[in-house]
C-alpha cells in the first residue's frame, strides 16, 4: 500500500475514532437492551423497537460525541440539526437495507428470526455510516 492511502486511513482512524468507539459501546449496550427488549419481550414491531432505540440513545450520543469525542464548540443548534439529520438518514438506510437483506437471504425462517437478524445487521451498517456522518457532517471542523 502506498503512503497516501495510509495517511488517509490514519486521518480517519485516530483518537476521535477511538473515542467514538467508546461512546458507541455504551450506546450499543443501552440501545440493544431497549431494542431487543421492546421487540422480544414487549411485542413491539421491528420499526418501533429499532426507532425507539435510536431516538433514545441518539440524545445521549449527541452530547457525548459533541463534547467528548469531537469536542465541537461551535453553533449548537446547527450541529444538533445536522446530527439529527445524520441519525435519520443513517437509520433509514441501515435498517431499510438490513431488513431487505434479511428477507432475501433468510426467506425460509420465521419473521421473528429475520427481523432479529436484520436488527443486528442494521446496527453494524448504522455504526459505520453514523461515524462518518458525525465526523464529516454533524461535527465537522
Amino acid at each position: 500500500m502506498n503512503n497516501n492511502l495510509w495517511k488517509r486511513i490514519g486521518s480517519v482512524v485516530d483518537e476521535k475514532f477511538w473515542k467514538f468507539i467508546i461512546v458507541g459501546i455504551v450506546n450499543t449496550i443501552v440501545g440493544t437492551m431497549i431494542m431487543f427488549g421492546l421487540y422480544n419481550l414487549a411485542g413491539f414491531s421491528y420499526w418501533l423497537s429499532s426507532s425507539a432505540n435510536y431516538i433514545l440513545t441518539s440524545i445521549l450520543s449527541y452530547f457525548l460525541n459533541k463534547y467528548f469525542t469531537f469536542q465541537h464548540k461551535k453553533d449548537s443548534w446547527k450541529s444538533a440539526l445536522r446530527f439529527a439529520l445524520n441519525i435519520a438518514v443513517c437509520y433509514l438506510l441501515a435498517y431499510g437495507i438490513a431488513k431487505q437483506l434479511a428477507l432475501l437471504l433468510l426467506s425460509n425462517v420465521s419473521v421473528k428470526v429475520q427481523e432479529n437478524v436484520a436488527m443486528i445487521v442494521g446496527m453494524v451498517f448504522f455504526t459505520v455510516h453514523n461515524y462518518l456522518g458525525q465526523r464529516f457532517f454533524a461535527f465537522k471542523e
